[in-house]
């Protein structure tokens, strides 16, 4: 009797090439973009030539050199390592503050979508108003009823971005509480008598995971456009933070003679955008979902 042979266990990383090259290429162009920044986010502040705010690291307005990838601002201060700082600060700031808006708008959406009733009608009505008010106003009106003593603090801007995508994540988290509610495990859930946090938190969130990762995704990637939007209009950090959106407002006086200094936070900011928003197309496909893409 001839002895067969034992079967190889597949290698995990065998697997996850195979499941790499399976994704669409969308996929794998926004994973490519998304792993530069956030490498260059993490290595930034260190491979930086200049401390970010160090006067006259070179002639005031130079262009482009060896020295000064994207050449001097006003201050003599170095654009590329201003650029460098700033990558963490705005992937901080954007992931903070969806993570925020994700977990309070999963928690509204799961909750009103198991209870229903009045509850429901009352509280979506509420989403309702709010969504009918433009993103970018309710930004501005976020960030001023705070008051002056928060005004450019990283919690603020955080806060700002919850307060704008909670309402949007409530409405999706609730649409797929309304399907998952009607399965035979979250009835027997209800028969033995779990209480309506556990039963959200223990049968419907898991199952409506692969809605709000997603979701997540998708305003993770309008995230950095509403917080460089803020720091353009002055309602973001305070300077001399080198945050991206504040950075292009702070240069654009230089397009003129220096249009470096805003093409590099520009250059920063757009491919970070495209990249996230591809790995969310990808994503999508992958996971079989097909996301809102409304205003951010």
């Amino acid at each position: 009797m001839v002895a067969q042979p034992l079967a190889e266990k597949p290698r995990r990383g065998a697997g996850l090439l195979a499941v790499w090259r399976s994704a669409p290429s969308s996929f794998r162009i926004g994973a490519i973009l998304l792993g530069i920044h956030i490498l260059l986010a993490v290595l930034g502040p260190f491979i930086a030539l200049y401390p970010q705010q160090q006067m006259m690291a070179g002639r005031p307005i130079q262009g482009p050199d060896l020295l000064h990838w994207f050449g001097t601002d006003q201050l003599g201060r170095d654009v590329f390592s201003r650029t460098l700082h700033g990558g963490w600060i705005v992937m901080v700031l954007s992931i903070s503050g969806t993570l925020l808006g994700v977990a309070v708008g999963s928690v509204i959406g799961l909750a009103c979508g198991y209870v229903r009733g009045w509850v429901d009608e009352v509280v979506m009505r509420i989403v309702e108003a709010i969504l009918s008010i433009p993103f970018l106003v309710l930004a501005l009106l976020a960030v001023s009823m705070a008051g002056p003593e928060l005004a450019g603090s990283p919690v603020l801007v955080v806060t700002a971005v919850a307060v704008i995508y909670a309402p949007r994540i409530a409405r999706m988290a609730r649409a797929a509480a309304l399907d998952i509610v009607t399965r035979d495990y979250v009835t027997v859930a209800r028969l033995r008598g779990e209480p309506t946090l556990s039963v959200v938190r223990r049968e419907m969130l898991p199952n409506a995971m692969g809605v709000l990762l997603v979701e997540f995704a998708v305003r993770a990637g309008y995230a950095p456009i509403l917080i460089g939007t803020l720091g353009f209009l002055g309602f973001g950090m305070r300077p001399p933070t080198p945050e991206w959106g504040l950075m292009i407002s702070e240069y654009r006086n230089l397009l003129t003679v220096q249009p470096w200094a805003v093409f590099g936070p520009g250059l920063m900011l757009s491919t970070l955008v495209i990249g996230l928003n591809f790995f969310t197309e990808g994503l999508s496909r992958v996971l079989g979902r097909s996301p809102m893409r409304g205003a951010a």
